[in-house]
């Protein structure tokens, strides 16, 4: 049987970690968009990787669940990387919602059920959810432990609460966060580890869009007012990655990992703080 890797969205956060982590191992490449999916795996292929490639919808929970049948008829699964999701300036709040937060969390209890001992994975969250302002406690819990098919039936998450597609994102990956420490606890008992990463702005595809978008100039001047100056790299998120799959971060689950070069640090005390 082989060791198996699942990349869930083909960008260049989930090929740079990937890199990092798949050296002997079997990566299943999957994204919405089978195209993207198989120009990854030929880049991953020519490096030396063995890859397979799967289309997933990560809203459905039967895309979902096959892309595990796959993955376990591969082999024993060692790996998750989640880094699938839609952007403020790519959809509506519904659809975020959809993808970003409850896509998330089927993968999240899906790949729970099937992780193997020894196995770990991340998430790919965003800065986003530390800009978002408290919540109550009951609303932490429920983001991170309502049952998934009940999750967008929250009263906080309808329309007349959620009003625009940041917000929903806001939303969305501050409940990524909490869902993995909620998860933690049951793939625990699986012997296996899970955490978030919650990236600041990282020069991709995506992130070109975002700053092209009605939001660039907000995004430019975090990045010129943040401590270190410059947008991060996917190989930067790679390498927490690493870490957080890897031995070294063996003392390490459910915790989530800002890296943002200091945008949130000044977006809360900082010269981007609100008056």
């Amino acid at each position: 049987m082989k060791n198996v890797i699942v990349v869930i969205g083909a960008g260049s956060i989930g090929q740079a970690i990937s890199r990092r982590v798949s050296a002997g191992k079997h990566i299943l490449l999957a994204d919405v968009r089978q195209d993207n999916a198989e120009a990854a795996a030929k880049v991953l292929s020519e490096a030396g990787f063995e890859v397979s490639t799967a289309t997933v919808d990560i809203s459905s929970r039967e895309s979902i669940h096959a892309l595990v049948k796959l993955a376990t008829s591969i082999g024993s699964i060692m790996g998750l990387i989640q880094a699938a999701g839609v952007s403020p300036s790519q959809a509506s709040p519904s659809t975020i919602l959809h993808v970003d937060l409850y896509g998330n969390a089927v993968i999240l209890e899906e790949f729970g059920e099937v992780i193997a001992s020894g196995g770990s994975g991340v998430v790919i969250a965003s800065q986003s959810g530390h800009r978002l302002p408290a919540l109550t406690p009951e609303q932490n819990k429920a983001l991170a432990t309502t049952p998934t098919d009940q999750l967008l039936s929250l009263d906080f998450l309808q329309p007349d609460y959620v009003k625009d597609s940041l917000h929903a994102y806001q939303l969305s990956k501050r409940g990524n966060s909490l869902r993995v420490m909620a998860e933690a606890v049951r793939w625990g008992k699986r012997g296996a580890r899970i955490n978030t990463i919650s990236p600041g702005i990282i020069i991709t595809p995506l992130a070109k869009d975002e700053l092209s978008g009605p939001r660039g100039e907000g995004y430019r001047r975090m990045i010129d007012i943040s401590a270190v100056g410059r947008a991060g790299t996917p190989d930067e998120v790679g390498n927490v990655g690493a870490l957080l799959m890897g031995a070294d971060g063996a003392f390490i689950t459910g915790s989530d990992f800002l890296m943002d070069g200091g945008v949130t640090a000044a977006y809360w005390y900082g010269e981007l703080a609100q008056a």
